[in-house]
């Protein structure tokens, strides 16, 4: 298996999926790095040479991708939850940020529902 930014590609994909695997760093950005380096991006990842893999990697750190990425996505929410701003207080809550109804779904980000003590049926 190839490593690149410290995570490991699969080899039996192409090279266009295979970056993928990298956080950061999804379908078209993948196309942009492959494309960037002349190299196809139907070839799989097991048929690269070592310069080639260079080259993938030279491109990619030209790029804000997994730890980096996370860390300052963890600092934006972070930042809006101090400064107490409407997403920041959705954050804090546990609640959907980005407008989704609640009263009906919402069970990702809201956990199981509660029991309520003695509500019998009528």
């Amino acid at each position: 298996m190839a490593r690149i930014k410290g995570v490991d590609i699969p080899n039996d994909k192409q090279i266009g999926t295979s970056l993928t695997y990298i956080y950061g760093i999804g379908r078209n950005l993948a196309k942009t790095i492959v494309k960037n380096v002349g190299i196809e991006e139907t070839k799989r990842v097991s048929e690269l040479s070592n310069e080639e893999l260079d080259k993938i990697r030279n491109e990619v750190a030209k790029y804000i991708t997994e730890g980096d990425l996370r860390r300052e996505v963890s600092m934006n929410i972070k930042t809006k939850m101090e400064i107490n701003c409407y997403q920041g207080y959705r954050h804090k809550k546990g609640l959907p940020v980005r407008g989704q109804r609640t009263n009906r779904n919402a069970r990702t980000r809201k956990g199981r529902g509660k029991v309520v003590a003695n509500k019998k049926k009528v």
